[in-house]
């Protein structure tokens, strides 16, 4: 088990460290200008002082904790709603058109109305991070509570349970692996459009930070918030998949 485990942590580098090399080679090369494409070695020089004087563990904490509140609203709502429309059939039908129409419209399109509707306070970036994190969540809410087999519902009428009980004893438990997966996907979604946001209407954060490195010319700096992105997206998906996996393993078996 534990040689199986290091062989696939081994795996896990080999797509890294190519990437590592050819833009060390690249960059040696001087296809481009150094202050275009900085290598490796500085951009982690860049990391430790960005590191040591604090300023990105205080970028990074205001983006966690606007992912954290906005993701924790959005998501929770979008977990009413969806179990809501497919429990009940007039939700269903006077608000299905409308959620499915909503939820194809991207967060980034929405950026231009809301800053001007709630400025760029915290308000309006945990406005969008919620936004972005409802509808995965309802959608797959509503799908699992729909995939539930007719046998349990009843059940549930046999031993006459109200529908607050049926749904935390009944409902919730049996569409839990498809509403776990719908959590992870909305937190990866919420992520990635949160940078975005900072990077477009923002006073601190990751994405800020690199806005601000990218009109200094730091590339050093736009590199590093790049990386710490992408390794903090890896981590939050990697983290609800190993959830996945501990509370689904009966499935694969």
């Amino acid at each position: 088990m534990r040689t199986h485990r290091l062989f696939t942590a081994l795996t896990w580098l080999i797509s890294p460290l190519a990437l590592l090399a050819v833009w060390t080679w690249v960059a040696h090369l001087g296809i481009f200008p150094r202050n275009l494409l900085v290598p490796p070695a500085q951009v982690l020089h860049t990391f430790e002082e960005l590191l040591a004087s604090g300023e990105l563990l205080e970028h990074l904490g205001n983006s966690l904790s606007r992912l954290g509140l906005g993701f924790g609203i959005g998501s929770l709502c979008g977990l009413a709603f969806g179990v809501l429309m497919a429990l009940s059939k007039n939700v269903q039908v006077y608000c299905g058109p409308l959620f499915h129409t909503l939820r194809q419209i991207p967060s980034i399109a929405l950026i231009p109305m809301f800053v001007l509707l709630f400025g760029i306070d915290e308000t309006f970036k945990i406005i969008i991070v919620a936004k972005t994190a409802f509808f995965p969540v309802a959608l797959a809410a509503g799908e699992g509570v729909r995939g539930i087999p007719r046998s349990y519902f009843e059940v549930a009428d046999v031993y006459r349970l109200r529908w607050p009980t049926f749904v935390r004893l009944v409902a919730l438990p049996a569409a839990a692996p498809p509403i776990i997966t719908g959590f992870r996907i909305s937190l990866t979604r919420a992520w990635v459009v949160l940078v975005a946001t900072e990077l477009l209407a923002a006073d601190s954060g990751l994405g800020q930070m690199i806005e601000m490195a990218r009109q200094m010319l730091r590339i050093d700096v736009v590199m590093v918030g790049v990386v710490v992105t992408g390794v903090i997206g890896f981590a939050l998906d990697y983290a609800f998949r190993r959830i996945e996996q501990r509370l689904f393993r009966w499935q694969t078996r």
